[in-house]
């Protein structure tokens, strides 16, 4: 079995979805992995998250499926019941990472300074989300705590098919979040030959 850390090197790009509907849920798993991208970010900003992810498992058991935009213990909670293989939190919360080891379950929590860097250092962690990524300055601020901390990162926030090549050249990166080949309009419209189009291309530029 291969670590989270491997198989988000392997996938290299992480789709980070809002999903409104879960219904829609396993279909748009499909699409991501026929289309050479089979992993999925399910943000806890729905109401519908913990069911999309569910559907997701049900359907694709193989696929690595994230909850991101964790900011509470119940959230975690919801995510573990959901089927997640790891979460994913917008900032370093210490209660929120601790309660993730006690579950048993990996987190990656956002930290855009040196000084969020050794905190996350001193709980053992050693894979982090450098969010957002492009206002916190970008490649070369992330550069810059590459060189000095044994980390690795995954950058979200900003990142776009334009730069996108730029964040995975920087060997501490494991992997890149991005939005942009999962727009919700066509998840909600059912525009899944759109979609498939677009994850293809992201399939298709990542070096």
């Amino acid at each position: 079995m291969k670590s989270l850390e491997q198989q988000l090197s392997d996938i290299k790009v992480v789709p980070v979805i809002a999903i409104k509907d879960a219904d829609k849920a396993a279909k748009l798993a499909e699409v991501l992995i026929e289309n050479g991208l089979p992993c999925a970010e399910v943000t806890f900003r729905t109401e519908q998250a913990a069911q999309a992810i569910k559907n997701m498992r049900n359907a694709y058991p193989e696929m690595l499926i994230g909850a991101g935009t964790v900011l509470t213990t119940e959230q975690v909670d919801q995510a573990i019941d959901a089927g997640v293989d790891f979460v994913v939190s917008p900032g370093f919360n210490p209660t929120t990472v601790r309660y993730c080891q006690q579950r048993g379950v990996a987190i990656v929590p956002g930290v855009n300074n040196p000084s969020l860097v050794e905190q996350a250092m001193e709980m053992g962690l050693k894979t982090l989300k450098f969010f957002p990524a492009e206002p916190s300055g970008g490649v070369s601020m992330l550069k810059a705590l590459t060189a000095v901390y044994p980390v690795k990162f995954m950058p979200t926030g900003g990142v776009s098919p334009s730069n996108v090549n730029d964040y995975l050249s920087i060997p501490a990166v494991l992997a890149c979040g991005g939005t942009w080949m999962v727009p919700n309009n066509l998840i909600e419209n059912e525009q899944w030959d759109e979609l498939a189009a677009l994850v293809k291309e992201v399939a298709s530029i990542i070096e």
